[in-house]
């Protein structure tokens, strides 16, 4: 037995439950474009300022901030990926 819906109005009710789940694709370019954003922002700034240091200082992870630079260094470098791949399917998307 077939699990497709057999008329139209079936599978507009199917389609129309379904993309609430996953949203449609250009909201999903714009919150990953949103995401990459914010993310470079801020390892940019615990990277490039001592922000994470006074923070960590405050509660008393101070002893952490040597390892700052294993992590800090490819999440800025996995966020400015992420937003280019975002503009770059933005861009495909407005020339389609």
């Amino acid at each position: 037995m077939s699990a497709e819906p057999s008329n139209s109005l079936a599978a507009g009710m199917r389609r129309d439950r379904f993309s609430g789940l996953c949203g449609d694709r250009h909201m999903s370019n714009r919150s990953l474009l949103k995401v990459g954003v914010v993310g470079t922002i801020v390892a940019a700034l615990c990277c490039f300022t001592p922000v994470l240091a006074v923070l960590l200082g405050a509660v008393g992870l101070a002893a952490a901030i040597g390892w700052l630079d294993l992590v800090l260094l490819p999440a800025l470098a996995a966020f400015l990926v992420i937003t280019g791949y975002a503009l770059w399917q933005h861009q495909k998307a407005r020339s389609s």
